[in-house]
């Protein structure tokens, strides 16, 4: 591990940099702390959704279980706290944008659902957790937008009367093995795989990364994760700010 330290005296940012330069092929891996500045807040930091005061703490109302049993409550707590419209990309949503379209990056790979990459330009976005823009009818199976939920005063309902569900995966509910495992086959065939703005403790998700085959894993996050000894590459700033630094608009 860190093998490049051998090769003189260059900074983290600077190996990073000549990584993606002499790749065109790497894979991003992130979570909640690539979207935070875009001001979307982080479930697991200090002023995070867990750390707010709430009827019922968060992990219960965005469960299946309560979903099913509490809609009114699981409604007010989503559109409140997790539908944020006015978000807008920030750089790193951008850079990785870029980098796709010079045919660097192939793939990212997001634990969030607010579609903020597909709103810079990425491509080929895998969301392990799904989408806050897609949304269907639990009864008839009918496929509405966003604003459907936005727009409803309570619970959104179907014009057949069934309850308009995100397509978010919640708390007791799978993952879509369909993109598990395309994660799996461009994280595994990766050069470089970048994680980035995610603590690494959402599991299956945080998993994925075991199936990195390569010796250019780079781990980027404000904060250690438990994952830091494994990385060829750790670089503890904000994504948006590492991304802005070492690439060219």
């Amino acid at each position: 591990m860190n093998s490049w330290k051998e090769e003189g005296a260059v900074t983290e940012k600077e190996v990073l940099k000549q990584w993606i330069e002499e790749s065109d092929n790497i894979v991003f891996f992130g979570g909640a702390g690539v979207s935070t500045e875009s001001g979307i807040p982080d479930f697991r930091s200090q002023d995070g959704l867990y750390h707010q005061e709430y009827q019922y703490p968060p992990e219960t109302i965005i469960s299946h279980s309560f979903y099913q049993r509490n809609p009114e409550e699981f409604f007010r707590f989503y559109k409140n706290k997790m539908v944020i419209t006015d978000a807008k990309p920030n750089k790193a949503h951008l850079a990785l944008a870029r980098l796709e379209q010079q045919g660097k990056l192939k793939a990212v790979i997001t634990q969030n659902i607010d579609g903020l990459h597909q709103m810079a330009g990425s491509r080929e976005v895998l969301e392990l957790h799904g989408s806050i823009h897609r949304n269907y009818c639990a009864k008839c199976g009918k496929f509405y937008g966003l604003e459907a939920v936005t727009q409803a005063e309570s619970v959104p309902r179907c014009s057949c009367g069934g309850i308009i569900k995100p397509d978010v995966v919640l708390y007791e509910e799978g993952l879509d093995q369909k993109t598990i495992q395309k994660a799996v086959e461009y994280i595994r065939q990766a050069d470089v795989l970048i994680v980035g703005g995610t603590s690494l403790v959402v599991y299956p998700a945080a998993g994925l990364i075991d199936y990195y085959e390569g010796s250019k894993l780079v781990l980027i996050n404000k904060s250690e994760t438990g994952r830091d000894s494994q990385a060829d590459l750790v670089i503890r700033e904000p994504i948006g700010q590492v991304f802005d630094e070492i690439l060219e608009r």
